[in-house]
Parts: C-alpha cells; structure tokens; sequence
C-alpha cells in the first residue's frame, strides 16, 4: 500500500538521498530540506520502497507538501 511522506515544515530541498527504486527502513531520511539555515531531514514513516520523488533539489516546498511516495 503506498503512503505519502509529507514535508513536516516549510523549505527548499537541499538534497535527495534516495531515488526510486531504494529500499529504505523507517527513520531513513529520503530528502533534506533546508530552512532557517538549518538541514533538516524527512525521514521515511515506515520501511518500505521508494515509488516516485516528487520534488527537486532547490525547489521550495510547503509543510504538508507530499514529497515522495513509499510502497
């Protein structure tokens, strides 16, 4: 069953750390979002296997934003 991971705050993308295809385990950060000059990980909600990354590096998200999509 897939899930959205969702920005837990407002940023740009710094990084992306998986792509799709990677098997992740839950706490694994799957994008780094810069705000407020910090780096800030989103992690992965559950193991499981990267669907699809929805965001690009420099790319502004908003919290709640789904960024990718774990199966």
């Amino acid at each position: 069953m897939a899930e959205d991971v969702k920005a837990h705050i407002t940023g740009v993308v710094f990084q992306i750390t998986t792509k799709a295809g990677d098997e992740v385990a839950s706490g694994d950060p799957v994008i780094v979002l810069e705000s407020m000059k910090m780096e800030i990980p989103v992690e992965a909600p559950r193991a499981g296997t990267v669907r699809e990354i929805r965001v690009a590096e420099g790319q502004t998200v908003q919290e709640g934003d789904t960024v990718a999509v774990l199966d």
